[in-house]
């Protein structure tokens, strides 16, 4: 694993120090790299909204559509 060392004024390392005692993290570096995770998932559901924003329109996007997808939704959620 490298690593990085990051500068930040007071009130941001109190922020910090704060979500790794309250959300349970073991130490400033494990909060980081959430953060980083939650930042790379963010991303790439932005590359794919913006892929499926520019291609064609495969199917209606009507009542049965939405129908369908919630169906499907459920569907994974029950597994």
């Amino acid at each position: 694993m490298s690593t990085m060392n990051i500068s930040l004024p007071d009130s941001l390392k109190s922020f910090v120090d704060e979500q790794v005692l309250r959300r349970g993290y073991a130490t400033s570096s494990e909060y980081v790299r959430e953060l980083i995770r939650l930042d790379q998932d963010r991303q790439c559901l932005r590359d794919l909204l913006l892929d499926g924003a520019a291609s064609p329109a495969k199917a209606a996007a009507d009542d049965a559509f939405f129908n369908r997808l919630r169906d499907r939704a459920r569907q994974a959620k029950g597994q």
